[in-house]
């Protein structure tokens, strides 16, 4: 576990935002070959983004909708089974909290579904593609 994790919240406009870029950048376009075109969007103009540091450094990063929805979740490699995911989850899920949505919602790469299930995340999709990717939705009853 770690001792020296924080999470900050921004909007693309932040200083904070060029390091969730880097980190999204790194984790789906250069690891898991999303194109470009499909990493970025106009969501994350109204997204909530937040940043994870560990001692400073920034290691991973996701955004919260207005709708509830989380989304572009990214952990760093070398951060990855360190708890560092599982803290940025329940940030988000406790920003959704504070939003008029009666559920979290998520678009889960298939092998991340168990991460999400211990959360308390339930499947609600088929499976299917996404940047050639296999996913579900999963949602999370906030009420």
């Amino acid at each position: 576990m770690l001792t020296h994790l924080t999470i900050e919240q921004c909007s693309y406009q932040q200083w904070a935002w060029p390091d969730c870029q880097k980190i999204r950048k790194i984790v789906f376009i250069v690891e898991q070959h999303v194109p470009d075109l499909l990493e970025w969007d106009v969501a994350d103009v109204k997204a909530i983004h937040l940043l994870v540091r560990a001692d400073a450094r920034p290691v991973a990063c996701a955004r919260v909708l207005p709708d509830g929805h989380i989304g572009r979740m990214a952990v760093l490699k070398e951060w990855r089974g360190r708890g560092v995911g599982a803290a940025l989850l329940q940030y988000a899920v406790n920003i959704c909290r504070e939003l008029p949505v009666a559920q979290a919602q998520l678009s889960a790469q298939s092998h991340a579904i168990g991460f999400y299930a211990r959360a308390g995340f339930i499947v609600c999709s088929s499976p299917y593609l996404d940047a050639n990717i296999p996913h579900v939705d999963m949602v999370l009853k906030l009420v």
